[in-house]
């Protein structure tokens, strides 16, 4: 199979995914207990104005009709009326994500420069120092609560030695087009905001990179020391290839392909992680807002967040299902059998 072909497949795959995803949610957040707009109109509304409210919702509708009409909104950009901000779910999450996508995708970006080389290190160096330390920082990091790590950033870099602010996204946002305010403050050519966007990123970020760090350098090692065991890479040694050669070359790419299902797999799961996170450092991300829904039973925001942090999932997934595809063609070639 060719690779655009292989490309095809894996994004036609990811539809299914999708919609078995939607349905799995919206069902479950329609038997949660309480009355959605009970809730909203407070304990002293009549039953008339909660019974007018739930027509307006479809909450009186079978739950299958309440589905499709929500997945056709759906295509649609509408995602319901939050009952906690007033306004469509859809809007909120336009606003909101950027923060959570933003947070993730540099504390991904961290745990990636940061674990692939100590992965490395490790390897190169079995059962050495270097290999032990690595092991017993991978470790810590995926034993370690991130929101003591929080914490004790937070007393260190924050309050003690001043360097880093603690909480808070920017001193001074520059005009909104992406809501990425790295991108934003570039493009507005605000280096002070861009500096101080990357300040405030940088304690809850690493805090974020932490665990996935911990687990990429783990496979990393691993993934290392087997490839270089094989039998090709014995043969390369003895042809008087030098050793490093062999190691960045050969064994690393084909090593890494192992890697990049543990970073999909930690990227849907940092999004998870970020709820606990963006409340220690007042981020102003989606978190926040989803944490805010499920104790307000506001139930379109729940379905709305899930739906974005299973989506966000999907696509991490498939990606690395791509990439996968690329350092390694016998996946594409066996996906033909």
């Amino acid at each position: 199979m060719g690779f655009k072909s292989y490309v095809f497949r894996r994004i036609l795959s990811g539809i299914p995914v999708f919609i078995g995803l939607s349905m799995l949610i919206f069902f479950l957040a329609r038997v949660l207990p309480g009355d959605p707009a009970r809730l909203a109109l407070g304990p002293r509304a009549s039953d008339e104005a909660v019974q007018s409210l739930r027509d307006q919702m479809g909450l009186n509708d079978p739950v299958i009709v309440q589905y499709l009409n929500y997945m056709a909104g759906l295509f649609q950009g509408d995602m319901g009326i939050s009952l906690t901000t007033n306004r469509n779910v859809a809007a909120d999450l336009v606003y909101f994500f950027p923060a959570t996508f933003e947070l993730i995708t540099v504390g991904m970006t961290i745990a990636v420069l940061l674990g692939v080389p100590l992965g490395i290190i490790a390897g190169q160096n079995k059962d050495r120092f270097e290999d032990n330390a690595g092991r017993l920082f991978a470790f810590f990091g995926v034993s370690m609560p991130a929101f003591w790590v929080a914490i004790l950033l937070q007393l260190l870099f924050a309050f003690y030695m001043g360097w880093l602010p603690a909480t808070g996204r920017i001193a001074t946002a520059p005009p909104r087009i992406t809501g990425l305010m790295l991108v934003d403050s570039l493009i507005a050519t605000d280096f002070a905001a861009f500096r101080s966007a990357l300040a405030h990123l940088a304690l809850p970020a690493f805090t974020l990179a932490l665990a996935p760090m911990a687990d990429i350098a783990r496979m990393t090692r691993s993934s290392f020391i087997e490839e270089f065991n094989k039998d090709y890479v014995h043969a390369l040694e003895t042809s008087g290839i030098p050793a490093k050669l062999i190691a960045y070359k050969y064994v690393l790419k084909s090593s890494f392909a192992a890697t990049l299902t543990i970073i999909a797999l930690d990227y849907g799961f940092l999004i998870g992680s970020a709820f606990l996170i963006e409340i220690v450092f007042a981020w102003p991300g989606m978190a926040r807002y989803g944490v805010t829904a499920i104790l307000e039973n506001d139930i379109n925001a729940i379905v709305g967040v899930t739906l974005v942090v299973g989506l966000v999932y999907i696509v991490a997934n498939m990606v690395v299902d791509i990439m996968y595809g690329y350092f390694d063609p016998r996946v594409r070639y066996g996906g033909d059998e």
